[in-house]
């Protein structure tokens, strides 16, 4: 056999591969991550996860299969009829936790500065909120089902403007306040 051959075959199996893992590697990704949905018993936000993985290789075998990996009900719980998974079958991404967020920030300015916070860095620079006390506070220290509650009453914040509050909260003996300068100077009367 040439080099050729064993090119073309490669690329064959290389073509093959990605037909059989496309699916199983799109259900995965569809299916990661923390959801905000309501419970059927209690009629409440809670926060779950699909079994992804189960999920991906259900769907790799042509019978798409949802499960549940952890539900904030539980473990007291863990024995529902898992009625909820319905809501994420009709709408898997509406009730991804991350798409609820970003929905949330988009249009929306720092309550602080003005700057927009619709550009949400996931991965970096994470916009935050302030309650009505003008705490500001990170995602993570939320937890996930009391999000809609929270949505609600809070207000947005940029990441620059968060870290400055928070060390305004956690420093106050190193902050010095002083009035804002107006760039226009003061007129000079003439006399």
């Amino acid at each position: 056999m040439t080099t050729g051959m064993y090119l073309v075959g490669a690329l064959i199996a290389l073509g093959l591969l990605y037909l059989a893992l496309r699916p199983l590697l799109r259900a995965y990704l569809k299916f990661r991550g923390t959801r905000v949905v309501t419970c059927p018993e209690t009629r409440k936000p809670v926060a779950v996860e699909v079994d992804a993985k189960h999920a991906a290789l259900t769907a790799a075998l042509g019978k798409e299969s949802l499960r549940l990996t952890n539900c904030s009900r539980w473990p007291e719980r863990r024995h529902c009829g898992q009625e909820c998974l319905r809501q994420i079958e009709a709408a898997p991404q509406e009730c991804l936790l991350r798409t609820m967020l970003a929905n949330w920030y988009r249009g929306k300015e720092c309550v602080l500065c003005g700057r927009p916070v619709d550009e949400t860095h996931w991965s970096m620079h994470k916009p935050a909120l302030m309650n009505a006390e003008r705490r500001t506070s990170e995602w993570p220290e939320i937890s996930p089902e009391k999000i809609p509650e929270v949505l609600a009453t809070h207000f947005p914040v940029c990441w620059d403007c968060h870290i400055a509050e928070t060390f305004r909260r956690l420093h106050p003996e190193l902050v010095i306040d002083r009035p804002a300068v107006s760039s226009n100077p003061p007129s000079e009367s003439v006399g």
